[in-house]
């Protein structure tokens, strides 16, 4: 079905506000909305994570009397649970709000190893929260959608939060927008760069999606093996929380977090906390392409204010910006011998080799050779 009939829904339905975070499964709603309203408007906004989310639409609703939409990825009711449970519930405040969630991990068809327990209990949690849903199918006809549609209308007259859960390929785009950013430098080609200058003995820490990925395929090419790289799957915007303490543990030992702008901006208060807590020995790069480019490639929230400018108020040692290749290079002679935390905040395109592999070795296994390599 062409998400261009769910956005239309919505609007005739009264519900004009939509916010949220992207997921591959809803790509095509995102580049509906992008399409029509940009991403940081009066009717749409990328949102840092899903609980904030969700404290927009109880914005909006207090503001209009008419309830909004967000959108998420499973994995992200863990972040609206909060105000779901304690804000918005009919035993509370009572403010409506419709959900629509990528069901990522859905038992019997096959997925990666983060999502299949939150795909086995994503029925489950809205049922616990009460929340009224239907699940929207590929084979679903623009009827049936539209009669299901109109009973969790129902439930949002009611003061209820209702929601959708869309399996693989039931929301289809009627366009796709141009994501670019400008930028030439890969963020394959970034990585490269970064783990050819690390010391034997460095450690990695790699965020959720692509750039892990890209980290394992790297080693794979040069034959290094990978039990120096921690490969954090799911957990958005956690990466720099493992690698903090990994180097409080291990003072001795450089620890390098490999993380993405919108990870980052997800849990920002984990720039103060790296700043105070002062490791002399933890680097972090931030690849910055500006988008959710692992989910669909839609914008991030960053507005004007880039990460190394919050790095730097927050109290890092030292913030460099490197654009391209060459100034990568000369970043990573820079930081030779100087005390972190260092925030390298590196620009770099949109997009990813279509041939992109995954790792072939499990969570569990990449967990065991990492501990016995910071033995």
């Amino acid at each position: 079905m062409l998400s261009s009939v769910l956005l239309d829904a919505c609007l005739d339905a009264g519900i004009d506000f939509f916010t949220g975070v992207p997921d591959s499964f809803l790509s095509g709603l995102c580049d509906e909305l992008y399409a029509r309203w940009g991403t940081d408007g009066p009717r749409h906004t990328v949102a840092h994570n899903e609980g904030g989310a969700i404290g927009l639409c109880a914005g909006h609703y207090l503001a209009t009397g008419r309830p909004a939409l967000c959108y998420m990825q499973n994995s992200g009711l863990g972040n609206t649970v909060n105000p779901l449970a304690s804000l918005m519930d009919t035993r509370v405040y009572a403010l409506p709000c419709l959900l629509v969630i990528g069901w990522r991990g859905e038992p019997g068809v096959k997925d990666e190893p983060q999502h299949v327990r939150q795909g086995a209990v994503t029925l489950g949690q809205l049922e616990l929260l009460d929340i009224p849903y239907f699940i929207l199918s590929p084979e679903d006809t623009e009827e049936q959608f539209r009669e299901r549609f109109a009973a969790l209308l129902t439930a949002l007259r009611q003061g209820r939060v209702a929601a959708v859960v869309v399996r693989k390929g039931a929301l289809k785009a009627s366009l796709k927008p141009d994501y670019g950013n400008g930028y030439t430098l890969t963020r394959e080609r970034a990585a490269e760069i970064l783990l050819s200058r690390m010391a034997p003995e460095d450690i990695v820490v790699s965020t959720t999606g692509k750039l892990s990925r890209e980290v394992f395929e790297i080693r794979e090419r040069t034959g290094c093996g990978h039990e120096k790289d921690f490969l954090t799957v799911g957990s958005m915007g956690h990466a720099s929380m493992i690698a903090l303490q990994i180097a409080r543990e291990k003072p001795d030992r450089r620890v390098w977090c490999l993380d993405g702008d919108g990870a980052a901006l997800m849990h920002l208060g984990a720039l103060p906390l790296i700043a105070r807590s002062a490791p002399e020995n933890l680097m972090h790069v931030v690849i910055e392409n500006g988008a959710h480019e692992t989910v669909g490639g839609m914008p991030v929230c960053s507005g004007q204010l880039p990460l190394a400018a919050l790095a730097s108020a927050a109290g890092y040692r030292t913030v460099l910006e490197p654009d391209g290749e060459s100034a990568l290079k000369e970043t990573l002679e820079q930081i030779q011998g100087r005390p972190g935390p260092v925030l390298i905040a590196v620009r770099c395109a949109c997009g990813a080799r279509a041939d992109l592999g995954r790792p072939t070795t499990t969570p569990i296994q990449n967990r065991d050779a990492f501990m016995g390599f910071l033995k």
